[in-house]
């Protein structure tokens, strides 16, 4: 497959190079020191699964540069998704799909739905640092039907060591990620503490417990379906993860670069307003971190 990948970060880098690494045509789009560190030196995974090192890298800040491509697999922050819409359209062939592997809830005609499960950021430029062994990928029709496109990407990961799975409740899959995710996002970046500190005080657990339940209840009125104990399992998740995990969002925070609130908690209240579900911990949540959304440099 003919593969763009925008936003080389610890998804889009990750999955890309495995891609890449088992002879697929991948091309990556990205900007600045990560860009020319990928141009003169290649693109490094560090991984308990295995290293990677491409050299040389099919990588461009100018998608025109690439053509029409199978699959645009996209992988950028949610506050970037407009930006990259002409990104996208340089890269559209008659036949091109769109795999979305971002943390928001949405979609459009040529899109898919994908989840992903890995903990994998930038260390350095150039460099995707992958902490523990989880990279798993989900994919499926919004529509929740099968598909040859699904079932193309499904195999060329399969080829290249990766696991994912097909699934008809891709719907479900985003939502189950995202409610556990805002949650955690908008609790840890309010409180400025790992997920150890939060579990271990009663208040805060119970804070950390309300926002997961408000972010279940919206999902449930929108007609998405989860498990009935779908909070008891973010809750189980929340006490299963390293005491020092924190969030993106927060190590965004604390590095004065934009956060990705209006996608999180901002979206749980939209939805909530609009149906009917009172949101109080993420409204908080949104008001008090509001005023830093745009970063420390903004």
């Amino acid at each position: 497959m003919k593969i763009a990948v925008l936003g080389t970060g610890g998804v889009g880098g990750y999955f890309g190079a495995r891609l890449a690494a088992a002879g697929e045509d991948v091309h990556f789009v990205a900007r600045g020191a990560h860009l020319d560190a990928m141009v003169n030196a290649g693109l490094l995974v560090n991984s308990a699964l295995g290293d990677v090192h491409l050299r040389p890298v099919q990588a461009t800040d100018d998608p025109a540069a690439i053509g029409p491509v199978d699959l645009i697999v996209v992988a950028v922050k949610l506050y970037d998704t407009e930006a990259v819409l002409p990104t996208c359209r340089a890269l559209l062939g008659p036949d091109t799909s769109i795999v979305s592997f971002q943390n928001g809830v949405g979609g459009a005609e040529r899109v898919y739905g994908g989840v992903t499960y890995i903990l994998s950021t930038i260390g350095t430029p150039g460099v995707i640092d992958h902490v523990g062994t989880i990279a798993r990928l989900i994919i499926g029709e919004l529509d929740g039907q099968p598909s040859a496109r699904t079932d193309a990407f499904r195999a060329a990961c399969e080829g290249a060591g990766i696991d994912i799975v097909v699934t008809s409740n891709i719907n479900g899959e985003i939502w189950s990620k995202f409610t556990f995710l805002a949650a955690l996002s908008g609790v840890t970046t309010l409180l400025r503490m790992p997920v150890g500190r939060i579990r271990a005080d009663d208040d805060t657990r119970a804070f950390f417990r309300a926002a997961v339940d408000e972010a279940v209840a919206v999902a449930r009125a929108c007609c998405i379906a989860l498990p009935g104990d779908a909070v008891d399992r973010h809750m189980a998740t929340f006490d299963g993860l390293d005491p020092e995990f924190t969030s993106s969002m927060l190590y965004d925070l604390d590095h004065g670069n934009r956060l990705e609130l209006a996608w999180l908690s901002g979206t749980i209240v939209d939805h909530g307003r609009r149906e009917g579900v009172p949101t109080p911990v993420h409204k908080a949540i949104y008001a008090a971190l509001k005023l830093h959304a745009d970063g420390a440099t903004r």
